[in-house]
C-alpha cells in the first residue's frame, strides 16, 4: 500500500507540472550562474568542486574532492568516506578503518567509475583495498535514479580514478609517507606515484596514465573479553548441585540463544524439577587476545584514452587491487566457572560481589580454574583485476551514445593453523566484569612454583591442532549501453536510456581438520621437544586494565614453517585438497529509462527526473556436501520494476528543496543460498556444537527510499542543507536457529544449535542530516584562511525479529534496532588555510548501537551493543616550493579504547579493545 501511494501520489505531482502552461527559462544561464565561482586552490577549491557536485545531482548526494594528487589525508577510501554526512565507521581495529555504512546501513553498493565491483565471491569490494592516493573523486550516492545499478538498500559509493585527459598535458606526481603505529611500535612506508601525459597527433589526442600505489602495515589489536553469561546456583543450590555451580543447558532448565536473556532481577528463579530455584548470572570465562600482523596492499590503475576527433572518445582502463595479510593470534583462555579442586590444591575462599539490586555478579574468585593458550596463525592473500574498454560518441548535435565492456577477476585464499595448550595448573584466579575489567592469576603459597606466572609453555600439555583453508573466487563480464536524447523544447527536454547486461560466476572451496589428540609418542607430545616452538609476548594493555602483561603459546609462525611436521603428529594431511563447496551463476539484465524536465511554478524553476528500471536477475546454483558429497542444483529467477522520482524547486540562485523517491534491492549473497550445513564440534565445554547452513529460497530484500532536502548554497565553499529521509525495507535477512541431532565420528557431542538465514524481517529507517561548510569572506589579517565543516545524524530503526522457542518454531515477534543503527553521529572539521600551508582538525563521534548478535551457542541476550566511538585526527600541509609538499597528520589523538556489551546493559561487558594511535610523516612532489 506504501509503494501505490506514494508512487500514485509522485505521478500526481508531476501531472501538476506538466499542466502549468509558462515557457521554460533558459537552463543554460541558469546553469552558468550557478557554476560561477571564486577561483581558490587547495581546501577550499576541493570544497567547491564537492559544493557543485552535490547542487547539480538530481540525486541526494555527497562528494569528496582530492583537491591535489595523493591529498586525500587518510590511508584508505573508508577512513576518507568518515567525515561524509550520514556516514558511520565502525571496526577501528587492526590498524585501520575498515567497515562503512550510510545512515547506518550496511548493504553499500561499490563501483569504481560507475562500474560495479566486487571481491572473491562477493558482491562487493572491500574498500579498504582501495588507497586513497588512486582517487581522484568519491560519490555518496543516498538516493538513486532509475540509471544507476540498483543494488545496495543503503545506497552507492562510486570511486572515481585519475584519466589522462583529467590533466591538460603532462602530470607527474610521486608520494612517500611513513606511518607509526603506537601499540605495534612499528614505521610502515606507503608509496604512491601517477604518470601522466596527453599527446596531439595528426591521428587525434591521445593520453596514457599509470598510477601505482604500495602500503604496508604492521598492526596490535589487544583485547580483553569476559565470557558468555549462565546462570549458576546461589549458595542455597538445588539438591545435586553444589554452591555456585554452572547450570548449563544440557540441564534443560533453560536454553541457548535467547533473545533478551535470562532476568536480571534480584531473587529471579528458573522452574528446576518444579521448584523455583534462585539464580546468580556470571560470566564463564575471561579471554585475552594479542592479534598482531603485517598486511600489505598493493594497487596499480592504467589508463589509455584516444579521441580521434572532437566526436569521439575512447577509454582502456585496467585496475589491480592486491591484499596480503598474515596475522598471529595470541589467545589465553581461562574458564572462571570451576569450583576448587581440593585434593589437588586444598580450598580457596569462592567470594564474590553482586552488582546492587540485581542478580548480577561484578567480580569473583575461584579456584582451580581450567586454563588454554592458543597460538592462531593465519595468511590471507587476495589479488583482484579489473579491464575496462569503453567508447563515447556525439552521434549529432542532440544525441550521444556510450558504450563500454568490462571483465574482472578476483581470488582470494586463505590458510589457518592453531595448536591448543590445554591445563596450566592454575591455582586460582580473580576476575572483574566491569568496564574496569581485571584478572589476576594467585599463586599458591603452600608450593614452590609460581602458579601466577603464565610464562612458561611447558606449564601446558599440548592440545588440540586446528587448520582449514579456504580459496573463494568471482569473475564477471558486463556490458552496458547508454543514450542521451536532448529534446528542443517541451516540458521534458532530456532522455536518457540504456542497458546493462552481466554474468557472474562465484565459486568457493575448502577443507577443515581438527584432531584433539597428539598422535605421537609421549616425548614427541611435550612442548620442551621443539626449539623455536614458544613465543611470549610483553606489554599487554598496559596502562589500560590489571590483567597479566604476558604469557605463553605455540609460535604461530613457527607452527606454519613446520606445518608438516606438527601436522603428522596429529594425523592430519597437509597436503588435503580444497573440496568444492558451491559455485553459481547469476545474470542480472536491466532496462532504463528516464525524462528531465523544467518548468515554472510561481516564478520559480522546477526541474527533475522521472524514470524506471526494469531488472531481471536469473540464479543457478550448485552446491557440494562436505560429509557426503552429494550435489544439489538449483536455479530461481527474480524480476522487479524501480521507479524513481526526483524534482527540485529553485527558490532563489542558490536555494533549493528537493525531492527523491527511488527503490532499490538487494540480492541474497551467494554465501548465504548454501543448503550444506556446516557442524561445529563443542569446543568450549558447554555440552552441545553449533551448525550454519544458507537457504537456497532467499529473496531479495528491497527498499522504498525517500528524500527531501532544503539546501543553501551561499558563499565561496560554503552551503547549509537539512534533509529528511525514510527507507521502508521488506525481507530483510535474520538467522533461525533450531536444536538438531547428529551423530558425527570424532566429534565430541551429537546436538547442534543450527543457525540458518530467512526473509523473515522487516524494517523502517528515518532520520534527519544537517550539514553546513563555511569560510568567513573578508576575515582581516591572520583570521583569514578560517573554515569549518560539519554534519549532525539523527537516526530511528527498527525491525521486526521473529522469536523462535528451541525447536525454531515462531512463538512471537519482537522489535528492535536494526543492526549497525547509531541513532545520532556528528563530525566537526576545523580548517585554517594559507598560501604556504592547510591544516585541518577533525572530529568524528558516533552513539552506540547494536553491533552483531552471539553465536547463539552462547547467547544470554542474545544481542551485542558497542560503546559510543569517537576519534579526533589532524592534518597539516606544507608547501615548501609549488612543486614540493610535506605533510603530518595524527590519528586518534585521544587514545580510545573501545567497548561493547551484551544487551547494551551496564551489568554486561562484553569486550574491550585498544584502538590504535599513530603518527606520518610525508613527502609529495609534482609537476
Amino acid at each position: 500500500m506504501f509503494k501505490r501511494r506514494l508512487l500514485s501520489s509522485s505521478v500526481a505531482m508531476v501531472a501538476a507540472l506538466g499542466s502549468l502552461q509558462v515557457a521554460a527559462q533558459d537552463n543554460q544561464e541558469d546553469m552558468d550562474m550557478l557554476l560561477e565561482e571564486v577561483v581558490v586552490t587547495g581546501v577550499r577549491a576541493s570544497l567547491n568542486k564537492a559544493i557543485d557536485i552535490k547542487r547539480d545531482s538530481m540525486q541526494v548526494m555527497d562528494a569528496i574532492i582530492a583537491e591535489d594528487i595523493g591529498k586525500l589525508p587518510d590511508n584508505n577510501v573508508v577512513e576518507s568516506l568518515q567525515r561524509v554526512p550520514g556516514i558511520q565507521v565502525t571496526d577501528r581495529a587492526d590498524g585501520e578503518v575498515n567497515t562503512v555504512t550510510i545512515r547506518g546501513l550496511t548493504d553499500v553498493s561499490t563501483t569504481v567509475n560507475g562500474r560495479t565491483i566486487f571481491t572473491a565471491s562477493g558482491r562487493a569490494m572491500a574498500l579498504a583495498d582501495l588507497p586513497s592516493t588512486l582517487v581522484s573523486r568519491i560519490d555518496v550516492i543516498k538516493n538513486r535514479s532509475a540509471a544507476q545499478f540498483e543494488e545496495g538498500i543503503a545506497g552507492q559509493i562510486d570511486v572515481h580514478t585519475f584519466r589522462p585527459f583529467d590533466f591538460d598535458g603532462s602530470k607527474v606526481s610521486v608520494a612517500l609517507r611513513g606511518v607509526y603505529n603506537e601499540e605495534s611500535e612499528e614505521t610502515d612506508p606507503i608509496l604512491s606515484g601517477l604518470f601522466s601525459n596527453v599527446w596531439e597527433t595528426g591521428a587525434g589526442d591521445f593520453g596514457a596514465l599509470v598510477n601505482v600505489s604500495y602500503a604496508e602495515t604492521n598492526f596490535r589489536t589487544q583485547s580483553v573479553t569476559p565470557g558468555a553469561m549462565f546462570p549458576f546456583m546461589t549458595e542455597e543450590p538445588l539438591d545435586g548441585f553444589v554452591p555456585l555451580q554452572l547450570i548449563g543447558a544440557d540441564t534443560g532448565f533453560w536454553a541457548p540463544g535467547l533473545d533478551n536473556g535470562l532476568p536480571m532481577d534480584a531473587g529471579s528463579t528458573l522452574d528446576m524439577n518444579g521448584v523455583d530455584q534462585e539464580y546468580y548470572l556470571s560470566r564463564d570465562a575471561y579471554i585475552m587476545t594479542d592479534f598482531t600482523g603485517e598486511r600489505e596492499r598493493s594497487a596499480a590503475n592504467v589508463s589509455l584514452q584516444f579521441a580521434p576527433n572532437d566526436s569521439s572518445t575512447y577509454t582502456f582502463e585496467s585496475m589491480y587491487t592486491g591484499y596480503r595479510n598474515d596475522t598471529f593470534n595470541n589467545l589465553h583462555f581461562s574458564f572462571v566457572d570451576w569450583w576448587n579442586d581440593l585434593a589437588k590444591f586444598g580450598p580457596i575462599e569462592d567470594t564474590f560481589e553482586l552488582y546492587e539490586g540485581t542478580n548480577v555478579i561484578k567480580e569473583r574468585t575461584v579456584g582451580s580454574p581450567f586454563t588454554f593458550n592458543s597460538g592462531d596463525f593465519a595468511t590471507n592473500a587476495t589479488d583482484s583485476m579489473m579491464y575496462a574498454l569503453r567508447g563515447e560518441w556525439d552521434i549529432s548535435d542532440n544525441f550521444t551514445l556510450e558504450s563500454e565492456v568490462v571483465y574482472q577477476d578476483s581470488e582470494f585464499e586463505t590458510q589457518f593453523i592453531a595448536l591448543r595448550g590445554n591445563g596450566g595448573g592454575r591455582y586460582g584466579t580473580t576476575v572483574n566484569f566491569t568496564d574496569d575489567t581485571s584478572q589476576v592469576f594467585l599463586d599458591n603459597p603452600d608450593t614452590e612454583r609460581d602458579e601466577s606466572d603464565l610464562t612458561n609453555l611447558n606449564d601446558w600439555t599440548m592440545g588440540d591442532m586446528y587448520e582449514n583453508g579456504a580459496r573463494t573466487e568471482g569473475s564477471a563480464v558486463t556490458f552496458t549501453v547508454d543514450g542521451e536524447y536532448l529534446n528542443e523544447g517541451g516540458l521534458f527536454h532530456t532522455f536518457n536510456f540504456g542497458m546493462r547486461y552481466d554474468d557472474h560466476d562465484a565459486a568457493e572451496f575448502g577443507r577443515d581438520q581438527t584432531q584433539a589428540v597428539c598422535q605421537g609418542t609421549a616425548e614427541q607430545c611435550q612442548f620442551s621437544a621443539y626449539d623455536g616452538i614458544s613465543h611470549v609476548n610483553s606489554g599487554f594493555m598496559e596502562g589500560e586494565y590489571d590483567v597479566p602483561r604476558s604469557w605463553a603459546v605455540a609460535d604461530g609462525p613457527w607452527l606454519y614453517e613446520n606445518r608438516e611436521q606438527m601436522m603428522g603428529l596429529y594425523n592430519l594431511d597437509p597436503n588435503q585438497p580444497l573440496l568444492e563447496q558451491f559455485n553459481i551463476n547469476e545474470v542480472n539484465a536491466a532496462l532504463y529509462a528516464t525524462a528531465r524536465f523544467e518548468t515554472e511554478l510561481a516564478g520559480m524553476r522546477v526541474d527533475g527526473e522521472i524514470g524506471g528500471r526494469y531488472v531481471d536477475v536469473q540464479t543457478d546454483t550448485e552446491f557440494v556436501d562436505s560429509v557426503t558429497e552429494e550435489r544439489t542444483q538449483g536455479s530461481s529467477e527474480t524480476s522487479e520494476f524501480l521507479p524513481s522520482l526526483t524534482a527540485r524547486l529553485h527558490f532563489t540562485e542558490g536555494l533549493l528543496l528537493r525531492f527523491n523517491y527511488g527503490e532499490t534491492l538487494r540480492m541474497p549473497g551467494f554465501l548465504d543460498l548454501n543448503p550444506t550445513i556446516t557442524y561445529n564440534d563443542d569446543l568450549s565445554n558447554v555440552g552441545y556444537g553449533t551448525a550454519s547452513g544458507g537457504n537456497p529460497d532467499l529473496e531479495p530484500t528491497t527498499s522504498q527510499n525517500m528524500d527531501l532536502s532544503l539546501e543553501w548554497y551561499f558563499g565561496d565553499a560554503s552551503s547549509v542543507y537539512l534533509t529528511a529521509f525514510q527507507r521502508d525495507i521488506e525481507g530483510l535477512v535474520v538467522g533461525f536457529r533450531n536444536a538438531v541431532q547428529r551423530d558425527i565420528p570424532g566429534y565430541q557431542v551429537d546436538t547442534f544449535i543450527l543457525s540458518q538465514p530467512d526473509n523473515a524481517s522487516d524494517g523502517e529507517l528515518s532520520g534527519i542530516e544537517v550539514g553546513a561548510s563555511y569560510f568567513p569572506e573578508n576575515l582581516p589579517g591572520l583570521l583569514d584562511g578560517i573554515g569549518v565543516q560539519a554534519a549532525l545524524t539523527l537516526l530511528d530503526s527498527e525491525q521486526t525479529i521473529p522469536q523462535l522457542n528451541n525447536v525454531g518454531e515462531i512463538i512471537g515477534t519482537e522489535t528492535t534496532d536494526i543492526i549497525g543503527v547509531s541513532d545520532t553521529s556528528y563530525n566537526l572539521t576545523l580548517i585554517y588555510e594559507r598560501e604556504s600551508f592547510d591544516t585541518r582538525l577533525g572530529y568524528v563521534w558516533r552513539s552506540d548501537f547494536y553491533n552483531n548478535n552471539e553465536a547463539a551457542l552462547f547467547a544470554n541476550p542474545l544481542s551485542v551493543y558497542r560503546d559510543a566511538q569517537q576519534s579526533l585526527d589532524f592534518q597539516l600541509n606544507y608547501n615548501i616550493t609549488d612543486d614540493l609538499t610535506v605533510s603530518f597528520d595524527a590519528t586518534n589523538l585521544t587514545d580510545e579504547t573501545s567497548h561493547s556489551r551484551y544487551g547494551n546493559s551496564e551489568y554486561a561487558t562484553f569486550g574491550n579493545w585498544k584502538i590504535a594511535r599513530t603518527f606520518a610523516l610525508g613527502a609529495r612532489y609534482s609537476f
